[in-house]
């Protein structure tokens, strides 16, 4: 039996890998840092994310494997510096921790065109996230490249909304990896990396989470 750390698990795709994980027979403990509350359950341990942040000690950090599927965007953040304390110095922060903690497998949701020498702000911080990540020397690491995340959206934003029928409508003539990515198969594969995933590094494309055949 398996104890998982997940970390964004109130987003679109963390709370997909959260429903899974205790749902799975092979998981006996989720533990759920969050700014929001979550639902009771009977192996889920929810502390506050601050609370664990700020924690010296290790133990609440124990598990077998962990998935991080924080992140957000320049927009909903509200500026590039704003952006990078998530999805880069947060990301890390948190990976640096469940390393220091023991943890053997670790699974990561980063982003289709990742590359540490991008032009633009999100795949460059992206690309550099997973670098130094990997850095950190986890016995086994996941990272998983999606696309477009299509899926129940609580805040359902236009701009999301369009593009979502945009590529829905093109998606029989566009290439599996420029396809929407099912956030279902994506928090999926999050939680089979994280379970059971052999020892080196993987990197997911989205090839594997397309949508619509």
């Amino acid at each position: 039996m398996t104890t998982l750390i997940i970390f964004g698990a109130t987003g679109l795709v963390g709370g997909q890998a959260l429903a899974l994980a205790l749902a799975d027979k092979r998981v006996a403990q989720v533990i759920a840092p969050t700014r929001r509350v979550l639902p009771d359950h009977e192996r889920l341990t929810n502390p506050r994310l601050e609370q664990m942040l700020q924690d010296p000690g290790m133990d609440s950090w124990r598990a077998e494997g962990a998935i991080c599927a924080l992140g957000t965007t320049r927009k909903q953040a509200g500026s590039a510096a704003a952006f990078r304390a998530i999805d880069h110095d947060l990301v890390l922060e948190v990976a640096a921790r469940c390393r220091q903690a023991g943890v053997q497998r670790f699974a990561l949701v980063s982003s289709l065109g990742a590359d540490p020498g991008a032009r633009f702000l999100y795949p460059r911080t992206k690309g550099e996230v997973e670098q130094a990540v990997e850095q950190l020397g986890f016995p086994s690491l996941a990272i998983l490249r999606p696309g477009f995340l299509e899926g129940h959206r609580q805040e359902q934003r236009a701009m999301e909304k369009m593009m979502g029928v945009l590529l829905r409508a093109a998606a029989p003539i566009l290439p599996r990896s420029a396809r929407a990515s099912a956030s279902a198969l994506v928090a999926a594969a999050l939680v089979e990396a994280a379970i059971q995933q052999p020892a080196g590094m993987q990197i997911i494309t989205s090839e594997r989470f397309a949508s619509h055949g």
